[in-house]
């Protein structure tokens, strides 16, 4: 790969961002900092990212700074990080980050119902949030570092995109172990049989811990080897991140 190569795919990679803040300490005025760190990325001629990612509480504020930007506004939703809350509270949640103006809704697989056996209370409860998203795209967190076993993973992957994911996430990285190559080549691989079994395309995200442009390239080139070039656009491809995008700025800068 040329230099000019890796700065056309960083360039690619950083308009594939979900660019996300979900700190204790987040605000409406980070908010609206985040909000202006994404349009800059256009203002300095580079790619702006797909979306911003916020807590619910500031949906609200993200709507007003992004629009007509084309940038999106993602929040978290369904009992982040854990998902122990009861149905009606993750139903509520997500009403509440809609009605505030969401584009995208991530919520997390419960994990504990998934473990213990139960999964079809993991598949009613996705596939209610996504009847509450009908215009909004619904990302499920895996959450693959509690999952564990390769086996444990394409079963969860299979779950969420059989109950209507329109895409499947890594993690919420607010455990150790986030996103890992073993992870979503397991991840990849169950979207590829899903679509050859339904000619539906779902899409898949990176999130945890990815804080380096290798690191990014590693799994862009892991979604082009095993899904193709269609899955490269940011309808079927994000990457949960926070420092990367400011790394690739400065990596296509230096060009």
């Amino acid at each position: 790969m040329t230099a000019t190569d890796q700065w056309d795919i960083y360039s690619r990679i950083l308009a594939l961002i979900d660019f996300t803040s979900l700190d204790g300490t987040d605000n409406d005025q980070s908010t609206i900092s985040l909000c202006l760190k994404a349009i800059h990325f256009g203002e300095q001629g580079l790619p702006v990212p797909a979306a911003v990612c916020v807590f619910s509480p500031f949906v609200k504020t993200a709507h007003r700074e992004l629009s007509g930007t084309g940038i999106f506004v993602a929040t978290v939703a369904g009992g982040f990080p854990h998902g122990q809350s009861p149905i009606q509270a993750k139903l509520e949640e997500v009403s509440f980050a809609i009605d505030q103006g969401a584009d995208e809704i991530d919520i997390v697989f419960s994990r504990g119902a998934f473990i213990s056996g139960n999964h079809q209370q993991v598949y009613d409860e996705i596939a209610v949030i996504r009847e509450y998203c009908q215009e909004q795209t619904l990302k499920v967190i895996l959450e693959t570092g509690e999952l564990g076993s390769p086996g444990l993973i394409a079963e969860a992957s299979d779950l969420a995109l059989k109950a209507g994911a329109d895409f499947i996430k890594t993690s919420t990285g607010k455990i150790p172990e986030g996103a890992t190559e073993e992870g979503i080549t397991v991840m990849l691989e169950r979207i590829r049989t899903f679509h050859e079994n339904t000619g539906l395309k779902r899409g898949i995200k990176p999130s945890g811990g990815i804080s380096e442009p290798e690191q990014a390239l590693a799994y862009y080139n892991l979604v082009s080897s095993i899904l193709g070039e269609a899955w490269l656009s940011k309808d079927l491809f994000r990457i949960g991140a926070s420092r990367l995008a400011g790394k690739l700025a400065g990596r296509i800068l230096m060009k």
